[in-house]
């Protein structure tokens, strides 16, 4: 059963029973739930780029940002006001418009892609039926921009970099959505609250990674190649590309950039946690713990807590996944742009289609444990 409240009905009959008119309640609902999005993904943000710089430098055996606040907590927000404040050049010979587009539009999917993510079990702006792919959908656009901003730069470096952004995203798209219908099979459901729901009941033995470990590892290497994170960070590798499709910008639109990617990290690692880690799940079921103290679930301060650990739960799933791909950015070797196409179509490809094909003969044979 869904549980999860109705944001936007609750919040418009509270400003009707101030006595708002339902237009006017609707007019002011409208600009919120993106605003919370906007503030809640940056926030996100700054704590994931000063977790990555701490990470960098522990792994590296050095100290990182010390000074800049406490344990450097303001050196990601000393970062952001920089660029903000820098100069916005564009190149003479570029296609101003859609150098100016590009940034936007690799940014505004990912932004919207939160919508459809709960932070606990009555936590989410939107519980769209179809979450899941509506998140696919808005991923594939963001390559574009990509590609927009390196023919837009005029520069052969930028163009090479929109190229193999473009192709590391058609390479992994597909393995990806094949991993999430795999889940979406054994859920019966495409919205991300059915899904955490799905995982429920059994604590850590009831979160997908074990019933979908090969699905597990292909979402987690494709998502780290949507990001682009290393070992495939091909579209910006500066050795070879200076810095790819960023060569040429500056200011806010490369703040754009900076931000996009550290945005889209935090959301994959949201996901991966929602699909495969049981979302805002404890790894001991609440009600197990209560009805061993003989505590009543309908307790007030018991609802309370069951509702803040599911935040926590979900933070804490999100961010270990994070210090995750940090670990692997200084473990292994940035890998060609040739072995990056052949891992995804003559390896992840395969491999996640024959992991639905085994999810669908599992789930016919035994419907109990695999969602039937």
């Amino acid at each position: 059963m869904n549980q999860g409240i109705d944001l936007q009905g609750t919040f418009i009959e509270s400003l009707q029973g101030l006595g708002l008119p339902a237009g006017a309640a609707k007019a002011v609902w409208m600009p919120l739930p993106m605003l919370i999005v906007l503030i809640g993904s940056t926030v996100a943000v700054l704590i994931a780029v000063w977790m990555e710089r701490k990470v960098s430098a522990a792994a590296q055996q050095r100290i990182g940002p010390e000074y800049i606040g406490p344990l450097g907590i303001l050196a990601p927000l000393a970062d952001g006001l920089k660029l903000v404040f820098k100069e916005d050049i564009v190149p003479a010979k570029a296609d101003s418009l859609l150098f100016t587009l590009g940034p936007m539009i690799v940014v505004v999917p990912v932004f919207l892609s939160f919508l459809i993510v709960p932070f606990g079990q009555n936590l989410l702006i939107s519980d769209v039926g179809m979450g899941i792919f509506l998140w696919i959908a808005l991923s594939s656009v963001v390559p574009i921009g990509l590609l927009m901003s390196g023919y837009a730069s005029n520069n052969k470096y930028s163009l090479l970099g929109g190229l193999r952004a473009t192709a590391q995203s058609l390479a992994y798209e597909i393995p990806l959505a094949l991993a999430v219908m795999a889940i979406a099979m054994m859920s019966n459901s495409l919205s991300t609250v059915d899904i955490v729901q799905q995982q429920a009941g059994f604590g850590l033995l009831g979160w997908n990674i074990w019933r979908q470990p090969v699905g597990f590892v292909v979402f987690l290497i494709a998502a780290l190649a949507e990001c682009e994170r290393t070992p495939f960070d091909l579209p910006e590798a500066e050795e070879e590309l200076v810095a790819g499709y960023q060569t040429e910008y500056a200011g806010m639109k490369f703040a754009l950039f900076y931000l996009g990617s550290y945005v889209n990290l935090t959301l994959s690692a949201l996901l991966v946690s929602v699909l495969y880690l049981g979302g805002w799940e404890s790894p001991i079921p609440v009600s197990l713990i209560s009805s061993a103290l003989n505590i009543s679930d309908s307790t007030p301060w018991l609802q309370v807590i069951t509702g803040a650990l599911g935040i926590v739960m979900t933070l804490a799933k999100t961010y270990a996944i994070v210090f995750f791909t940090v670990l692997i950015r200084w473990t292994i070797p940035r890998v060609r742009i040739d072995q990056l196409l052949d891992l995804g179509w003559k390896f992840l490809l395969p491999v996640s289609l024959a992991n639905l094909l085994v999810t669908a003969g599992l789930k016919l044979a035994f419907p109990f444990a695999f969602g039937g």
